[in-house]
């Protein structure tokens, strides 16, 4: 498939889901929250201002942090078959957030069953000290197992999918078609 109509899938996809999003917010919303949506306020929901998609530029942190940043970074990942890291370090985030000490645990497994364990579905390429200290973890997983697997994987984002993602056309799309926050 030829990367315009990639692009243009992608965008129009991305388009659908925002209105399905939005639609579904004011279905839920109390009816005195309910309000009509301006145009304009559904078009800066449906697309990143130009400022914000150059801020993009300025660190991963700042990608990932926006929602709309984040699935193009993982249409951009997957457009490479190289969307395990973005997964795993999304899934330990998930992880970061869970209470329960029997969820952790269960969540825990799944992590290291999907990325960890070795010809596991979607492995993450880590040394073998750090697999080795994950595995003996699984025993009692602890808040902080996954934390410096998370920390290579995000460095290994950083230094090459990153800054392959701000000079593909995803990205170049994605600002070309991006507004000035003060347009109408």
């Amino acid at each position: 498939m030829p990367a315009n109509i990639k692009e243009h899938s992608f965008i129009k996809g991305l388009k659908n889901r925002c209105s399905h999003l939005l639609h579904h917010q004011k279905a839920t919303t109390d009816s005195s929250e309910v309000v009509a949506i301006k145009s304009r306020e559904a078009k800066l929901t449906l697309n990143p201002s130009r400022e914000e998609v150059l801020k993009w530029t300025e660190s991963l942190d700042n990608l990932l942090a926006h929602k709309y940043g984040l699935i193009a970074f993982k249409t951009f990942l997957k457009s490479e078959y190289n969307d395990e890291n973005i997964e795993f370090w999304l899934a330990c985030e998930d992880y970061k957030k869970i209470k329960s000490p029997t969820k952790q645990a269960s969540k825990a497994k799944k992590i290291f069953s999907d990325f960890v364990e070795p010809m596991s579905p979607k492995e993450i390429n880590l040394d073998y000290y750090t697999k080795d200290t994950i595995t003996k973890s699984m025993q009692q997983p602890t808040y902080t197992c996954f934390e410096v697997a998370q920390k290579k994987i995000y460095g290994l984002m950083e230094n090459n999918s990153y800054n392959r993602f701000l000079q593909s056309d995803i990205y170049q799309n994605i600002l070309n078609n991006s507004h000035n926050h003060h347009q109408t």
